[in-house]
This record gives C-alpha cells, sequence and structure tokens, in this order.
C-alpha cells in the first residue's frame, strides 16, 4: 500500500493511504488517454502549423511588439539567419552597459534595471535612492503572511510555493481587482520587493518539514539590496561577502527580462489579456518558469555536470572532456536523451551575452573559492560542446552556451540549494513580467485568440447501452 504524507505547521505528520487498485486504474486510464491523443507529424506540414509558434527556419511567429526587451542572435539577409554576437537590450539600453555603471560606481544595478524595466527611462541618482528606499520599506511580508501562508502549508517545490504565495496576496490586498495602471503598478512593484523574503521562507519551511533540519526566519533589511537581503534570509548566520552579493546582483540583472516571446513572459501577455487580476497573470508566470524546458534547465546543467565530473578523472584532459561529452551526445552517457544541457539557443548563435557575463565574472569567485579547476572544466566543455554536436549530427548550424550553463555553477560557488536554482530565476523576472503585464495593459486590449486545427473525424454519438 502506498502511503502519501503531508506534514503539517506542527510535529504532526498526516498519513493518506492510497486505495486498493487505484494506481493499477490509473494506469489504464492513462494508457487509453495515450492511444487517442497522438497526431500524426505529418498533418502539422500539411497544416502549416508554427509548432511552439516557430517557423521552420527557428525564427519565431511574430505576435505582438514590444518595447522592454530585445534578443539580438542574428541577422536576416535574403531570408536566411546570419549569426552575430549576442546582445540583451532593456528598453534599448546593452545590460553590459548596465551592468558596467553598477561595477563603475560600485553600486547593486538590479534596483535600477527594475526601475529601468518599468519606467522606461534611467533613473537619474536621486530617482534610484527614493526607488530603493522604497522597495526596501515594503520588502516585508504583510503581517501573519508567513505564519498562515507559507508554514501552514509547505511544499516540497518552492517554486510551486511561491505560485501559492503570490496567489496568496490577492487576499492581502486591499484593492485587488482594480485594473488601473497605478494599482497595477503597486501591486507588481510590491511582488518584485517580496519575492526573495517568499522564496527564501518558503525554503527555510521546506528545510523544516520536507529535509528535517533547522528553519531560520530572519527579517529582511530595508536598507540593503535584493541579492543582499536574499543571502541574509537563507543562511543561518545572515552572513555573506561583498563579492557573494555582487555576482548574485549580476545574476539577478541579466535575468530580469527576455523579450515578450520567452514562455513565461508570453503567459503574462496571454493571461493579463483575457482582462484577470495581476495576481493570477504572475502566478501562471510562474508556473511556467517552473518548467525544465524554461526556469528549470540550470539544474538539468547541474547534474549533467556531476555525471561529467564523476566520470572524467582528468578535467583538464581536452581528449578525456571530448569523448564523454561524445558519449553524451550520442545518447550512451548521463540521462541517455542526447542533450547536452547548457548548449544552444532559439535566438543567440555565436554567444548568449548573459553566458558570457557570467562566465568572466565567475572566474574571480572561483579564485576565492578554490574551485579554479572545476571553473576551467566549464570553459573546456563550452569550447568543445559544439564540435561535439556537429561531429555527431553533421549540423553546421553554430550554437552556443547559454545562460543555464553557468547560473548553476554561480549559485553553487554562492552555496545556494539547488532548489533556490529556479526561484532565483523568479525573483529576477518578476521585474520584466511586470513590464510586460503593465505594457499589455496599456498598449494592447485584445485577447489572445490563436488558432487550433481539429484533425479529429465527426463521429455519431452511440448511446451507452449500445457501447462495447
Amino acid at each position: 500500500m502506498r502511503v502519501y504524507k503531508y506534514a503539517l505547521a506542527s510535529d504532526v505528520t498526516m498519513e493518506l493511504p492510497m486505495k486498493k487498485n487505484e494506481n493499477s486504474f490509473l494506469e489504464k486510464l492513462s494508457v487509453l488517454a495515450e492511444q487517442n491523443d497522438p497526431i500524426n507529424p505529418d498533418l502539422y506540414e500539411k497544416y502549416d502549423v508554427k509548432r511552439g509558434l516557430r517557423y521552420a527556419n527557428g525564427t519565431g511567429v511574430c505576435v505582438g511588439l514590444t518595447r522592454i526587451g530585445d534578443v539580438v542572435g542574428y541577422e536576416m539577409k535574403d531570408g536566411k539567419k546570419v549569426p552575430i554576437p549576442g546582445r540583451l537590450l532593456y528598453r534599448g539600453y546593452d545590460v553590459e552597459d548596465l551592468i558596467g555603471d553598477a561595477e563603475k560606481h560600485k553600486q547593486f544595478g538590479f534596483s535600477q534595471c527594475v526601475y529601468l524595466l518599468l519606467f522606461g527611462e534611467l533613473p537619474t541618482q536621486a530617482q534610484l535612492d527614493e526607488f530603493h528606499d522604497f522597495m526596501g520599506s515594503i520588502r516585508e511580508l504583510p503581517p501573519n503572511f508567513t505564519e498562515d501562508m507559507i508554514m501552514k502549508a509547505p511544499s516540497s517545490d518552492i517554486m510551486n510555493k511561491l505560485a501559492r504565495g503570490v496567489l496568496a496576496s490577492y487576499s492581502y490586498d486591499p484593492d485587488p481587482e482594480n485594473r488601473s495602471v497605478a494599482n497595477i503598478l503597486r501591486q507588481c512593484i510590491e511582488l518584485i520587493s517580496r519575492f526573495s523574503s517568499i522564496v527564501a521562507y518558503a525554503y527555510q519551511a521546506k528545510r523544516r518539514y520536507f529535509d528535517g533540519l533547522s528553519m531560520y526566519i530572519h527579517n529582511p533589511e530595508p536598507g540593503l539590496s535584493t541579492a543582499e537581503n536574499f543571502l541574509r534570509l537563507i543562511r543561518s548566520d545572515k552572513q555573506y561577502t561583498p563579492l557573494e552579493a555582487h555576482l548574485l546582483d549580476l545574476a539577478l540583472i541579466v535575468h530580469a527580462e527576455h523579450g515578450g516571446g520567452n514562455n513565461s513572459s508570453l503567459t503574462v501577455h496571454v493571461v493579463s489579456s483575457a482582462d484577470t487580476d495581476t495576481y493570477s497573470a504572475i502566478a501562471a508566470a510562474v508556473g511556467s518558469l517552473k518548467g525544465r524546458r524554461h526556469g528549470g534547465a540550470n539544474i538539468r546543467v547541474m547534474e549533467m555536470m556531476d555525471d561529467i565530473k564523476a566520470n572524467v578523472s582528468d578535467w583538464g584532459s581536452e581528449k578525456q572532456v571530448h569523448d564523454y561529452l561524445y558519449k553524451i551526445a550520442t545518447r550512451n552517457a548521463f540521462d541517455r536523451t542526447g542533450l547536452i544541457y547548457g548548449q544552444g539557443h532559439a535566438v543567440y548563435t555565436i554567444s548568449d551575452p548573459r553566458a558570457v557575463l557570467l562566465r568572466d565574472q565567475a572566474a574571480s569567485l572561483a579564485k576565492d573559492k578554490g574551485l579554479e579547476d572545476e571553473y576551467g572544466l566549464y570553459c573546456l566543455i563550452e569550447r568543445l560542446a559544439p564540435v561535439v554536436l556537429a561531429e555527431v549530427h553533421g549540423d553546421s548550424k553554430q550554437i552556443c552556451s547559454n545562460v543555464d550553463f553557468y547560473s548553476g555553477f554561480v549559485y553553487s560557488m554562492l552555496n545556494i540549494p539547488r532548489e533556490l536554482f529556479t526561484p532565483l530565476f523568479a525573483i529576477s523576472r518578476i521585474a520584466g513580467w511586470s513590464a510586460h503585464r503593465i505594457e499589455e495593459i496599456v498598449a494592447c486590449g485584445r485577447i489572445y485568440r490563436p488558432a487550433y486545427q481539429s484533425v479529429c473525424e465527426e463521429r455519431t454519438y452511440v448511446p451507452i447501452e449500445d457501447r462495447k
């Protein structure tokens, strides 16, 4: 008999036994579902379906316009994609310049990034200071929220808890259904400020009720940056180094926005176009980001790297690393999918600027942590993976390492547990989601309604007494 355990806010564990034969019954139903839902791949070509909203050449179907972010990885010449070095623009500004400016002035740049995405312009120092102070003043969760909405219903998956935390925020909002831009902006800034607290407390609850470890609930400090507060809240001693905080701040900046076409931002547009509330739209985006094909990809990279480190004796050997990557690509190692995780991107071709920024900044932290050999392994894989994939598939398509390849390594050097990798992505991307929600409300005003072609033949209804 299978037993499901549900952890409650007390030390009591509730056990719900599974009904006899329930598993076999569900297996029969799943077989039935699979048998009746396949679609002949040839039909997609017959009806000219743009699967995944992409054309045959890999470019995306244009379904909207945006002034928020731009992802540049190629140019179209004579109908063909011509690879160029990747660039990421926020409101027309290169993200590399945002990071460079923050480093030059020894500031945490995520607040400025949020301001730019929401309001479309770079703030003056006075405007930035005022905005930073405002975000800090509302970072603490509403009274009893932590106890009632996080501790009393812990989750083994923090993204699930984050989505529920977003939906629960509706109940604490004095004006949740007001669709005015001013009210939506207030809701979004509150969520941006509080995501790090919700995630940190959800992690502490998970430690206590699922891992059997101690739980530490620290109050956020209004004067600290998002990166500093997050490191402070997840650590028992509340300690972190300036290098750790600044590298995490960099990671937050490069993950904050990625155009309207990425799955979670598109989700915000689609759900917002139905004229629903802010919390429903953002919770839907969290659900999208949780997916392993989206925000959860960096964990797959870390699992692959664990396997490589365990099976390659000399991390500096080009031959050994090449040969093992070849085994992975030919489905003879790791998870047998043939995928080298962290390689390739839908838009970037020569380089993913986010990966480049993280890689270059990670070098100093790797030296500080004594992980230079592991850092060297990542750099070697980044260089060899495109070569191996070309050998296996005979494809001249140019690919590069994407942001997921280095983000997990950076987080691991910061001693951030893997279950927090994707939630960290959400703590950052809520900035872009908020900007896209406001843009949808202000500029679009039309519900998304793409077409689906039915390929099911019409049938004559059979009364129940005549069915076999």
